[in-house]
């Protein structure tokens, strides 16, 4: 192997280039789980095992996302495929889009595989309408699982969740702060459990105002031009701050205000979450509430890991807290 591919699958791993040589050549003196680790390096970078341990199979996990269009689903994807490397298993990445495989089949095939456990990263598991059979089949099979985001009440599976209530409560205090008096928000659908969590935290903040007759707040697919057609509404109602349930609804609603003939940040302040890739590039650049999901991602696979090796882990939640991350799309109120 070259000297960088050698460096790579080292950085990938953790380790040096002199422990990758030597698990490459077969020699003594490395863990059982560093081996294993390198050799699932190699599996996920997509270079050829030598000729001698083609025959070991690496421990299979699955990564079943909602989409690759919003980029933080791909930059969760890389930090969980990174720490499971460096565990010895091998990501198998499953995605779910719009008339394609549905979740429940994902999970069959899945199965099918042998995968030593699961992890899911914004599933119908998040929905209260949707089908949560699979997640009980996981809990009878005892497979180990991991759900990422807010669910459900009674799946009894470990959940590793941004604070949803805090993330608000972090935009709605800095266009208060602002001076806005007309805040409203973009959410997801009614039945998608963050966003209620969002929407509680906005009443908490706004009271009556949120549930009132020209409403704060506006339901939507979580995509730029399902942002862009709510907050069109909002806008139209007076609204002059917007707190968005994501980054591409956030810029949804950049879009609508200018298609107003308007401006952002001086005439309509915009607020996003989740603080994804090229957040800082956009015009204005995002104002935007940033989910640590190093830290989320890292934790989903230690107790997958923990799971996998027979230890009892909490079937409760674990909350992360979020941070406002200031930048241009929100400004005072003109006038």
């Amino acid at each position: 192997m070259s000297r960088r591919r050698l460096a790579e699958v080292a950085e990938k791993v953790g380790v040096s280039e002199a422990t990758v040589s030597r698990v490459l050549n077969g020699k003594p003196g490395v863990s059982e789980v560093t081996r294993s680790a390198v050799l699932t390096a190699l599996d996920v970078l997509g270079y050829e095992r030598p000729t001698q341990l083609r025959g070991e199979r690496a421990r299979l996990v699955g990564l079943v996302l909602p989409e690759l269009q919003n980029p933080i689903f791909p930059a969760f994807a890389d930090v969980v495929g990174n720490a499971l490397a460096q565990r010895g298993f091998t990501p198998v990445l499953c995605t779910r889009t719009a008339g394609g495989v549905p979740e429940a089949d994902y999970l069959t095939l899945l199965l099918d595989q042998h995968v030593s456990g699961v992890v899911f990263a914004g599933g119908l598991y998040a929905m209260a309408d949707g089908q949560h059979d699979h997640y009980q089949q996981l809990v009878r099979r005892k497979l180990p699982t991991v759900l990422v985001n807010a669910s459900v009440d009674d799946l009894g599976l470990p959940t590793v969740s941004c604070d949803d209530r805090v993330a608000v409560e972090q935009a709605y205090a800095h266009l208060v702060s602002l001076g806005h008096e007309r805040i409203g928000a973009v959410l997801g659908t009614p039945d998608h459990v963050p966003s209620r969590r969002k929407l509680a935290a906005l009443r908490d903040c706004a009271g009556d105002v949120v549930d009132g007759p020209d409403g704060a707040v506006e339901y939507t697919m979580f995509s730029l031009e399902s942002g862009q057609a709510a907050a069109t509404a909002l806008v139209k109602r007076g609204y002059t701050a917007l707190i968005c349930a994501s980054d591409p609804i956030a810029l949804g609603a950049v879009r609508a205000v200018r298609r107003l003939g308007l401006s952002v940040p001086d005439d309509v302040s915009v607020i996003g979450f989740d603080d994804s890739a090229l957040m800082t590039a956009t015009d204005p650049p995002l104002t935007t509430v940033r989910q640590p999901i190093e830290a989320i991602g890292r934790a989903a696979v230690d107790l997958l890991a923990a799971q996998i090796a027979g230890a009892p882990v909490p079937t409760g939640e674990l909350l992360f807290e979020p941070e406002l991350v200031v930048r241009g799309s929100a400004a005072p109120p003109r006038g």
